[in-house]
């Protein structure tokens, strides 16, 4: 059973999709998974990623949240007008709605790409995350983005104040937001468990970062840290033998933290 929603953020409208594990019981508090998505994305996924993750772990019990950032998918907006605060804050926004709405029992941020970095800056900030997983996760926001943006687009922007990316505008706001935050370097303020996963065959985001975050999140004196590394999967996990490998190995690694807590 899944349920359309738009909410409320300053003057625009996000669209969020919950999905519900069947059976569904109304008084039954359920292991609740917000989904951010990543630079231009959407929580349909590239190649329906996340409603394929939201599929497989709502037969696992699990009840899942899905949603827009602005100017993404089918919220309002202009995505590049965002700063990377607005994306923490419209983050922020769905675990409110969630936590107020919603029979959760506890909450994991789930983040891929650009989403993985805000999924992990926004649960630095809000204690009520207990869990994190971050697939592909960016690691230097600024230096990740300026790359797949490539040279000639940057110049643009230098240039004209503005960018056309895919059709999507960008404006200098959002770049200089980035370079505000190095996820890599805060992670050991999170204090909860994490599930990293990476394909060795990324072409948009080092692999090599897996490494980094695990070696930081290794110095906290709280928290676990379990990595995946997938053979010649691809940013966006689209091959059926990487999918399932990812989402397996997340699977396990939730099943296995929750039954520990109880």
């Amino acid at each position: 059973m899944m349920e359309t929603l738009k909410l409320n953020w300053k003057e625009d409208k996000l669209i969020l999709s919950i999905d519900y594990p069947e059976p569904f019981k109304q008084n039954e508090s359920y292991q609740t998974i917000i989904i951010c998505h990543g630079l231009i994305g959407s929580r349909m996924g590239v190649d329906r990623l996340f409603v394929k993750t939201s599929h497989e772990l709502t037969k696992q019990g699990f009840l899942v949240v899905r949603f827009d950032y602005k100017g993404c998918g089918e919220s309002s907006g202009e995505y590049g007008t965002n700063s990377l605060d607005d994306l923490m804050e419209q983050t922020s926004k769905v675990i409110e709605f969630t936590l107020q709405n919603l029979p959760v029992k506890e909450l994991t941020l789930l983040g891929h790409s650009l989403g993985g970095a805000v999924a992990l800056l926004t649960a630095i900030e809000d204690s009520r995350v207990t869990r994190l997983i971050q697939w592909a996760a960016v690691g230097k926001p600024e230096e990740d983005i300026s790359k797949i943006f490539g040279a000639r687009r940057m110049k643009e922007l230098r240039e004209s104040n503005r960018v056309d990316f895919y059709g999507y505008h960008f404006y200098p706001r959002y770049f200089h937001s980035l370079a505000e935050y190095e996820p890599i370097q805060v992670c050991s303020k999170f204090k909860g468990d994490v599930f990293l996963a990476h394909g060795t065959n990324d072409q948009d985001i080092p692999y090599t970062y897996i490494n980094k975050y695990r070696e930081n999140y290794h110095k906290r004196v709280q928290g676990s840290v379990q990595d995946l590394l997938i053979e010649n999967a691809e940013h966006t996990f689209s091959q059926s033998e990487h999918f399932q490998q990812l989402i397996t190995g997340t699977i396990n690694w939730l099943k296995q933290k929750i039954y520990h807590y109880k």
